[in-house]
């Protein structure tokens, strides 16, 4: 592959595309997604615009973290700044997605922090998830800056009248919180339709902090080579 650049990891930015459409994360050409190479620090990144279904691996754009092209085909995706600015700001993120979501937007739109009323979103998401602020045009590297500020150290972010950006250690974890995250806004509008805001159950902090050290260091299988 050209300059370093690796097959596998334009692939993974094709499927990813294609499996959030699939789970109704996002629609039409709406959202991007890119992965970061631990290894080369370079980043793979979704074109601009184009369908899903007919991005093939030459297309996904390659860049250095000062948004220099390497390689591909196509124009790179006008959030570049936005997802560059993540890698740049969070040494432990290798996996990016912004999402065009309906109950997690809608929270953007009302700019209102989503409390996390679900036991997988505090697990692996955050306790409360911030707007980001002011509002900032698409495609804009003043996006990013404010993005990379509401982001903090938690795993997604409201991007007010426009959608999520979510992050992980990898893209299957990223996958996870997006889907996590629109369940947890879902439910909490649910909640707030069935007794208002007031009868909504919080997580104490002893609560939040217990569930985040059990999701980080005792959920899941030992032995890698079980799931692997």
């Amino acid at each position: 592959m050209k300059n370093g650049t690796k097959g596998s990891y334009k692939q993974l930015i094709v499927d990813t595309g294609i499996e959030m459409v699939e789970k109704g994360i996002t629609v039409g050409t709406w959202g991007n997604i890119s992965a970061r190479d631990p290894e080369t620090n370079l980043v793979y990144i979704s074109p601009s615009g184009m369908d899903y279904s007919k991005i093939q691996p030459q297309h996904v754009v390659v860049m250095d973290t000062e948004l220099n092209i390497i390689d591909g085909e196509a124009e790179p995706s006008i959030e570049k700044h936005m997802h560059v600015a993540v890698f740049n700001a969070r040494k432990d993120v290798n996996a990016v997605i912004h999402t065009h979501p309906i109950y997690s937007t809608a929270f953007g739109v009302a700019e209102q922090n989503l409390v996390g009323v679900s036991e997988d979103f505090i697990q692996i998401v955050g306790d409360e998830i911030k707007v980001a602020s002011p509002y900032e045009l698409p495609g804009t590297e003043a996006l990013g800056t404010v993005a990379v500020a509401g982001l903090g150290t938690n795993n997604a972010v409201l991007l007010p009248g426009h959608g999520a950006l979510v992050v992980g250690g990898d893209m299957k974890m990223a996958l996870k919180v997006s889907m996590v995250l629109e369940k947890n806004a879902q439910i909490y509008l649910y909640a707030k339709l069935l007794g208002g805001s007031g009868h909504i159950r919080k997580f104490e902090q002893s609560e939040v902090d217990a569930m985040q050290n059990f999701a980080k260091n005792h959920y899941g299988q030992k032995n890698k080579d079980l799931y692997s």
